[in-house]
C-alpha cells in the first residue's frame, strides 16, 4: 500500500526578485543550513548573468534554463516476473522542476576551478542556450526513455 502524500511546505517568495522558484533554488543550493551563503551564490550568479549577457532581468535566463533542462519523461525500474524493466513514465510538473534544479546544481558543482556563483551563472547561460551538462543529462534521459518505449505497457 502506498504512503499518504506528505503535506507540502509553502515556500515564500525571495526578497529581491519576488519569485518562489528562485527561493526554492536557493534552498537547493543551501548546504548545512547556510542560507545567506546560498543567497549570495544565487544572487551573485544573477549579477554575473546581468553583466555577461547585458540584460536587466536575469530571471528570463533562469526560467529559460529551467525549461530547457526539465525532463518530460524518465525511466523507472520495475520488477516483473523475475526481470527488471526500465519503464518510461511521464514526469509530474513538480518533479520536473526539482529534477531540473538538481541537475543544474550538480552540473555547476562539477565545474572546478572557478567560484560557485560564476560556474552556476555559466551553467544557467549554457542551459538557456540549450547546451551544457544539465541539458545533456536531460537529452540522455529522453533517449533512455525512447529506447525502452517497448516496455511502456508495464507502466503502473
Amino acid at each position: 500500500m502506498r504512503h499518504p502524500l506528505k503535506k507540502k511546505k509553502i515556500i515564500s517568495p525571495d526578497h529581491r526578485y519576488n519569485s518562489t522558484k528562485v527561493e526554492k533554488f536557493i534552498n537547493y543550493v543551501m548546504k548545512s543550513g547556510k542560507k545567506e551563503t546560498a543567497r549570495s551564490i544565487v544572487y551573485g550568479a544573477f549579477e554575473f548573468i546581468k553583466e555577461k549577457e547585458k540584460i536587466d532581468n536575469p530571471l528570463e535566463v533562469f526560467d529559460k534554463a529551467l525549461k530547457n533542462v526539465s525532463p518530460l519523461v524518465e525511466v523507472r525500474s520495475r520488477r516483473i516476473g523475475g526481470a527488471n524493466y526500465m519503464v518510461p513514465r511521464e514526469v509530474r510538473a513538480e518533479r520536473r522542476l526539482s529534477l531540473a534544479m538538481r541537475w543544474m546544481l550538480s552540473a555547476a558543482r562539477s565545474r572546478k576551478g572557478s567560484p560557485m556563483h560564476k560556474s552556476l551563472a555559466e551553467e544557467l547561460i549554457a542551459a538557456s542556450k540549450e547546451s551544457g551538462t544539465a541539458v545533456t543529462k536531460r537529452i540522455n534521459t529522453h533517449k533512455m526513455a525512447d529506447a525502452n518505449k517497448a516496455f511502456a505497457h508495464f507502466s503502473w
